[in-house]
């Protein structure tokens, strides 16, 4: 058992005996450095009920506390109470939970959650935006299965629209047959370039309308080529036969592409849909608006919500030509997912720019009546920027993925070899290990950050051996496994001592794996085991440098410390591939 939990219990019967009182909801904490003691009892929730001061309340509870075994004293401050443990209660836990690589996660099924990630548009490749997302709903995924729920992972790809038929037409113009085997090139790479030529394109037939008299904004309306894209879209919706292969062929390339991406960033999905076949639906949620009286239809036949005592403005729903808008579909799709799958919760990871249409959103499910409408969430996060000058994009103003990666690759090679870390390993090897370690500290640095905070994500930073890092991670972690390989040992067999402080405050550290587990992922933030891994690696290593764990001469603190070492290793392990983050065994 967790001390935490019998500590809980104990104090529960201890006021219960001592003040005929029956409470539940009691908060121990772990004590601070700077005071003598293991779990603190915070006592100033009880005042009320108790009626008595905190100190009084504080000493009454500590008396009857020490006189059980599991206890060797206690001293009061102000309203909080601490308990130091006798020290066979962390033999125990060590005894317990040393060997359980799984320790801290949950199984179960407690609740059926969606979440929905990445959801890119396929005329360009993913980018750095992408890169936060996917990893924020990827690590959220963990998170919520490692608490002990069902999850799905999903993500719409936004297939359809001008943008698409913007790179499709480009292609078509000034492709010339063009292909990703031909060009040597990733397929949503090859779109984003078509995507790029359009644009360059567009803006020369604006300048020439402007130069021959025209008005600028009449321009940007005008030009041919844009006209030519809205004629293909239109094609594409009345299901024209050439516009749709061309369609499916190019965007086959790009999710070959994405795949391709997705591997190397570690991420994956259960559910994909498309918004060529969502795009439909929401229609038959405006028609129960409207007769609920929820929605109300304009002159011109649009259909909108009034939001406005809700602090909100109105919402367009659906045009007077009856075509979508994407509210539309976000509400058809989230009724879909609901009746579909039978979720209780469904999370949006979407950046903070969409904060309002989700705000809409989540309104006016409410509004029409689904039960379900509060178990909506938008994880909300911020922008990541880059350094000038430290990474060169291909297009010159959006950083893709894949380059980031790569560069990332490069530095971890560079940063390796200074130090001397693979020396002696094969090519093979240190490319393997230079991946995990680049895309270990690419991941950390974003995923160590609030997902409310923006981002400055410096790669020069993010790649350090020293501090809050990846690397620094994954290299303890490899200590712990070189340790435990030279040890050689198959069973430790632990045997009751004394321990000492740092010895004591590393296992309550470790001890506190599933709780924040169950509060990162109930706060929807990875950011709160990130730094928990941090201050797990920083502790441990102290330890390692002050206290020896194989040249010792006592075979019981070898012992006691060889399963400290296991235990760490395991948690670290745990907590990065809840981050998405892969663990070197050798580094």
């Amino acid at each position: 058992m967790n001390p935490k939990s019998f500590i809980k219990e104990l104090s529960i019967e201890a006021i219960k005996t001592l003040f005929e009182v029956d409470v539940t909801a009691i908060e121990i904490q772990t004590t601070k450095n700077e005071f003598e003691g293991d779990y603190t009892l915070v006592v100033f929730p009880l005042v009320r009920e108790l009626k008595q001061k905190p100190e009084v309340i504080a000493n009454k509870i500590g008396e009857h506390l020490v006189q059980k075994k599991e206890f060797d004293s206690f001293n009061v401050v102000k309203g909080f109470l601490n308990l130091s443990l006798n020290y066979k209660v962390f033999i125990h836990a060590l005894k317990e939970h040393y060997s359980d690589k799984n320790f801290g996660i949950r199984t179960g099924n407690i609740k059926k959650i969606m979440v929905e990630y990445s959801s890119p548009n396929t005329n360009k490749p993913i980018h750095l935006g992408h890169v936060r997302n996917n990893l924020l709903g990827f690590s959220i995924n963990n998170l919520l299965k490692a608490s002990g729920n069902e999850v799905i992972k999903a993500q719409i790809v936004n297939d359809r629209g001008i943008h698409i038929c913007k790179s499709m037409l480009a292609w078509k113009k000034f492709g010339n047959g063009e292909t990703p085997e031909s060009a040597g090139m990733k397929g949503d790479h090859l779109v984003g370039k078509y995507y790029v030529i359009f644009d360059k394109e567009y803006q020369k037939e604006i300048a020439d309308l402007v130069s021959s008299g025209i008005d600028k904004e009449e321009a940007e309306k005008k030009a041919p080529i844009l006209v030519e894209a809205q004629e293909m879209l239109k094609k594409w919706e009345e299901g024209d036969p050439e516009v749709r292969k061309l369609w499916e062929k190019m965007n086959n390339w790009v999710y070959a592409g994405f795949d391709e991406t997705y591997k190397k960033l570690g991420v994956s999905f259960d559910l994909i849909q498309y918004e060529s076949n969502t795009y439909l639906l929401g229609k038959d949620v405006i028609e129960e608006g409207l007769k609920k009286g929820v929605l109300f239809k304009k002159e011109d036949g649009s259909v909108w919500a009034d939001l406005t005592e809700n602090g909100l403005d109105q919402k367009l729903l659906l045009r007077g030509n009856g075509t979508s808008v994407y509210m539309t579909q976000d509400l058809g799709t989230a009724v879909e997912r609901f009746t579909r799958f039978k979720l209780n919760e469904l999370i949006y990871t979407v950046g903070n720019e969409q904060d309002y249409h989700f705000q809409v959103l989540f309104l006016i499910l409410k509004k029409l009546g689904y039960s379900w409408a509060d178990k909506l969430y938008h994880l909300s996060y911020g922008m990541v920027d880059l350094p000038g000058g430290k990474m060169k994009s291909r297009e010159g103003t959006v950083v893709d993925a894949d380059d980031l990666m790569e560069e990332m690759n490069q530095k971890a090679a560079e940063k390796t070899r200074e130090l001397g870390k693979l020396d002696g390993y094969t090519e093979a090897e240190k490319e393997h290990i230079n991946e995990l370690i680049g895309q270990g500290a690419l991941k950390y640095f974003i995923l160590k950050v609030d997902p409310k905070k923006r981002i400055l994500f410096d790669p020069n930073e993010s790649i350090d051996f020293n501090g809050n890092t990846g690397p620094f991670i994954q290299y303890t972690y490899a200590r712990t496994q070189s340790l435990l390989r030279k040890a050689n040992q198959q069973i430790i067999e632990i045997t009751d001592r004394e321990l000492n402080k740092t010895e004591k405050k590393l296992i309550i550290l470790l001890l506190s794996f599933s709780e924040i587990i169950e509060k990162s992922a109930a706060d929807l933030n990875p950011a709160l085991v990130a730094n928990y891994v941090y201050d797990v690696t920083k502790e441990y290593n102290y330890f390692y440098q002050n206290y020896p764990v194989l040249k010792v001469e006592c075979e019981s603190e070898k012992e006691i410390r060889l399963a400290i070492t296991q235990w760490t290793g395991n948690v670290i392990r745990s907590a990065l591939n809840l981050l998405g983050i892969g663990a070197p065994e050798r580094m």
